[in-house]
């Protein structure tokens, strides 16, 4: 054995002795068994959900499509229903989401008022769900404008896709903006309360 591989021994034996075994180690383990089983569990309940998700998008296309002489004809108000719905659930997702990845990022940035970050983060919250219902009250149409067609016709299928094209042009715009602002709103808070820590109080003049 060379000297090299003789000191390689030396150390892994002495590290290996001055080694403590944790007290809490096989809790941990079975602690992140756990973890791994409850994960596994939710992947699989998101993939039943999502194959329920489709099977009953495509249910609903089979029974309100029509074929006639070799084209595929939806009435237009059956398409306006299916965009509003496909909006209604993409601001439901959307925002719970973006909540759910940003909790860190706001408790980081109010670190020195935890009160005022969750207060800041619902009232946000509120405002992008009153802009999410009004924009769908603004871009839903309840008759057809002249250039619609009886059934789905190229112009209503861009006005469609310019109404999901908005909504996620606004979810992305609010986002950014958040972003940007939330660390000024906690670093003015920040100041703020350092200023009335630091000034005295006043007396009061009796």
């Amino acid at each position: 054995m060379s000297t090299l591989e003789e000191r390689l021994r030396d150390a892994l034996h002495d590290g290996g002795a001055a080694a403590t075994e944790s007290p809490d180690l096989f809790a941990r383990v079975e602690l992140s068994i756990a973890d791994d089983r409850r994960l596994r569990r939710q992947h699989a309940a998101l993939r039943g959900v999502i194959a329920c998700a489709i099977g009953a998008v495509v249910a609903v296309l089979v029974a309100v499509i029509d074929r006639r002489e070799g084209e595929v004809l939806m009435a237009w108000w059956i398409l306006e229903v299916l965009t509003t719905a496909l909006l209604v659930v993409i601001a439901c997702w959307l925002g719970p989401l973006i909540k759910r990845f940003g909790r860190s990022y706001a408790a980081d940035v109010f670190r020195a008022n935890p009160r005022t970050g969750k207060s800041f983060v619902m009232l946000t919250d509120v405002a992008y769900y009153l802009i999410f219902l009004s924009y769908i009250l603004f871009t839903v149409r309840y008759a057809p404008p002249d250039s619609w067609a009886d059934t789905v016709n190229a112009e209503q299928l861009q006005h469609e896709t310019a109404r999901v094209a908005g909504i996620l042009l606004i979810i992305g715009v609010l986002h950014g903006v958040n972003l940007l602002a939330m660390p000024v709103m906690g670093r003015l808070l920040t100041l703020n309360r350092r200023l009335d820590e630091q000034t005295p109080p006043v007396d009061r003049v009796v």
